[in-house]
């Protein structure tokens, strides 16, 4: 009889973890593990003329030499049954093996239906919904590169991305389709457009096809999915960014720039990790207020924590009541901010300590900060432990660290492993590095750094020195104990909120206008904003164009955030070097002061 019973006990255990783990039956299984992956050569860049990397984190880390496929779904068996990403406004969630079992059958219907090739692009053009990161994945899974969209970009804005990127299909949400649409058009080119439907209330547009059709798991043989045969040193994500001047350009980074700087983001930096690991009990939790097509939000906020079992609170948008509920209905445990963000926690009403309560560790990064800023909010949430980073487009984004827990909060911290940086004297042609407290342009290099400008070579011939060194475009210099600081800029970028705004871009739709002989846009100081777009205006002869003209004429073709917040100043000529470039620090000087 016991013996009976304990067959059944048995037999029915047997059933149990079947049901419990039929998932796995069904998602394509990945061969490779961390054990078995190769790893990238551990011979970094070596010193040169006594230059050391100036590093607090130590010098050798191990990087997986894989795709980021592989290495973000490594071990996700771990934790398959919790929450992977979950909509902050609608709680449309995902876990971990649903996730999974759709990016698989999105690459499958990629392949299939769509027939796009490895190496294909595809565009994605959405806010932080809980869809981003399965089209984003599957994408990669199916040998693909992304290109990441602002989905506030005009119609304009979009094709002209669409077409540089040469991308080959888009998603979209539902009710952006009319934008996409006519985006497409503008391209000249028939690319199809994949929606979707963020809401109930949200109907298919004609000539659109669902994203649910293609990501749906019911009816897939994951057996038909064609495997790809992308190089980890091939190209996975082209954001654009404007680098240190220019029009935007697409900027080439591969699967190791990404796993490398995945890995150095997980690094005891100071008093502890910025994550705890996920176990059957725990796990971190992470309010995605940074947008997921920004590099910021891509890799350290998305790729990075995925890889980790980490929960994401997606936010479409910051809008204070989303964010505090987020906060306070998910327990988020870890914040990644910009500076703006954090002067709201610290100086708004609606912000009360307990709104702040679970929060452990806060990292804010894309522009600089001051310390005050900081010390205001660690006074509101005294357990709060705060620490800045620093990071571009073009190094996927991070090469300095800041210690979580340190009191230095004007730092933006050392590079992590793997990384060098160094200040240069500003004009030196041999780039010869400067000593403690001597301030110049930060160079960078490590595995993280680009590959370069998608289709522009003059431009990665500009940006990189003799030795793979990045230049920034920033001026800084770092004090004794190694701890960087970013104290101005050489580059002509306008951070609008952590966004980047290249005036040439400005300068080429105001040009255009008929009545605009010759025009400039500089950044104009902003308490909110950081800065904002303010341009000087030739006027065109007998011209009578006003401020208010001007301002719509570019409201009309532009993103918000680029808009002319700054202004618009009406002067007889443009000052500029016999080269013709134009002096933008001296209408900073003189007008923005």
């Amino acid at each position: 009889m016991l013996r009976e019973v304990s067959s059944r006990i048995t037999r029915l255990n047997s059933i149990t973890n079947a049901v419990k783990n039929s998932w796995k039956k069904q998602s394509v299984r990945l061969i490779s593990t961390k054990s078995q992956f190769k790893y990238l050569d551990d011979c970094a860049f070596p010193p040169e003329n006594g230059f050391e990397q100036n590093s607090l984190y130590g010098r050798t880390l191990k990087i997986p030499h894989t795709t980021l496929d592989q290495y973000v779904w490594e071990n996700f068996g771990q934790w398959a049954n919790k929450t992977a990403v979950v909509c902050g406004a609608t709680g449309r969630n995902y876990t971990y093996g649903k996730l999974r079992d759709h990016c698989a059958a999105l690459a499958i219907r990629l392949q299939q239906k769509c027939k796009l090739g490895f190496g294909d692009t595809l565009a994605v053009c959405l806010p932080n919904v809980p869809e981003f990161p399965a089209i984003t994945l599957g994408a990669i899974e199916a040998g693909l590169i992304v290109t990441t969209i602002n989905p506030i970009y005009t119609a304009e804005e979009i094709s002209k991305q669409l077409i540089d990127s040469d991308t080959k299909i888009l998603f979209g949400t539902a009710s952006n389709y009319p934008v996409l649409k006519e985006a497409t058009n503008l391209a000249q080119r028939k690319i199809p457009i994949v929606c979707v439907r963020t809401s109930s209330d949200d109907a298919l547009p004609d000539g659109a096809i669902d994203f649910i059709e293609l990501s749906n798991p019911s009816g897939v043989h994951f057996s038909n999915l064609q495997h790809h045969n992308r190089d980890p040193e091939d190209v996975v994500f082209l954001p654009y960014s404007s680098g240190t001047t220019g029009l935007p350009k697409g900027v080439e980074l591969t699967h190791t720039n990404i796993v490398a700087n995945s890995e150095m983001l997980q690094v005891k930096a100071g008093q502890s990790a910025l994550l705890l690991p996920t176990t059957d009990t725990f796990q971190d939790v992470l309010p995605c207020v940074l947008p997921f097509f920004h590099i910021y939000g891509l890799t350290v906020t998305m790729v990075s924590k995925l890889l980790l079992g980490t929960k994401l609170v997606t936010l479409p948008s910051f809008r204070p009541d989303t964010f505090i509920d987020a906060l306070t209905t998910h327990k988020g445990t870890v914040l990644h901010v910009v500076p703006p963000i954090v002067i709201f926690m610290s100086n708004h009403d609606m912000v009360k300590p307990q709104h702040l309560k679970s929060i452990r560790n806060i990292f804010s990064g894309a522009a600089p900060m001051g310390a005050l800023d900081a010390e205001r909010l660690i006074a509101k949430a005294p357990d709060v432990v705060f620490a800045q980073g620093y990071g571009l487009t073009e190094t996927s984004p991070v090469v300095l660290i800041g210690p979580l827990g340190s009191n230095n909060h004007s730092s933006v911290g050392s590079p992590p492993p793997r990384t060098q940086a160094k200040i240069v004297a500003l004009n030196d042609p041999t780039n010869t590095a400067l000593g403690p407290n001597e301030t110049g342009e930060l160079l960078v290099r490590g595995p993280q750094v680009m590959k370069g400008y998608h289709n522009n070579k003059q431009a990665t011939d500009d940006i990189f020195a003799e030795g793979g060194w990045l230049r920034t475009g920033d001026i800084a210099h770092y004090d004794d104990n190694f701890q960087f600081y970013i104290t101005d800029r050489l580059k002509e970028l306008i951070k609008v909120k952590g966004f980047q705004v290249a005036p040439a871009e400005l300068e080429e739709i105001l040009r255009d206008h008929p009545e605009v002989e010759d025009a400039a846009v500089v950044g104009q100081a902003h308490p909110i904003s950081g800065e904002v777009p303010r341009a000087f205006i030739v006027r065109r002869k007998n011209s009578i164009v006003s401020e208010n003209d001007l301002k719509q004429y570019v409201a009309e073709k532009v993103a918000v955030y680029k808009k002319l917040e700054g202004g618009v100043t009406f002067l007889e000529t443009i000052p500029k070097n016999a080269s013709g470039k134009i002096l933008r620090r001296q209408l900073r000087e003189k007008y923005c002061s």
